[in-house]
């Protein structure tokens, strides 16, 4: 018997729900039987292929994270999807960073925090991708403001990267500054399709 494809979603804070239904959505456009859970403790992390880290307060979260006992056990997860706080986490240098504020260190970029302004700030607006047109919803948005050599772009609005992909020998990271699971279900397909062609 085949074994089950698993896709965790960390449960702590963010869109949560959102991200869940959105992945069960892309994979029933491609046709693919997955399981997808909240993830929330190191049990929940076992044998997963693919986490996805959403949006929030990126200290918070990895406050959370330590608190679990997870931050170190989530740097094991070969693929891995981050939005907005989740792009902060995967990062290996952050602007603005909190005194003792950690990252995941995985993925070869630097973010700005709060860079688009505060919740207020917070915007919509229509941006062309890699992967095609959609609408995006940037709120609290980080801006990502440097990228390694092996970085790939795939999304810019007014000049700035917002979306970009890396692969390494650790593994796959996608990092996206918008909330993809609030339009679109285009960056969770391209996220199972990367996770379905390791396996």
């Amino acid at each position: 018997m085949e074994k089950r494809i698993v896709i965790g979603v960390l449960g702590l804070q963010g869109d949560v729900l959102e991200h869940i239904d959105a992945t069960k959505n892309a994979a029933r456009k491609l046709r693919k039987d997955i399981d997808v859970i909240s993830v929330r403790t190191k049990r929940d992390l076992e044998g997963i292929a693919g986490l996805i880290i959403p949006g929030g307060e990126s200290t918070t979260l990895y406050k959370l994270c330590e608190r679990e006992g997870i931050f170190e056990e989530i740097k094991k997860i070969r693929n891995i999807f981050g939005t907005c706080a989740g792009t902060i986490m995967l990062s290996k240098n952050v602007e603005n960073k909190i005194p003792g504020q950690k990252t995941l260190q995985l993925m070869d970029i630097e973010v700005a925090r709060n860079a688009y302004g505060r919740q207020n700030d917070s915007f919509e607006a229509d941006i062309k991708t890699a992967l095609g047109a959609l609408h995006a919803f940037f709120i609290r948005a980080p801006k990502i403001t440097r990228i390694g050599k092996n970085v790939r772009i795939l999304a810019k609005y007014g000049g700035d990267i917002v979306a970009c992909e890396e692969k390494t020998k650790r593994g796959y990271y996608l990092a996206l500054c918008f909330h993809p699971e609030l339009t679109t279900t285009l960056f969770h397909e391209h996220f199972l399709g990367r996770v379905f062609s390791e396996d």
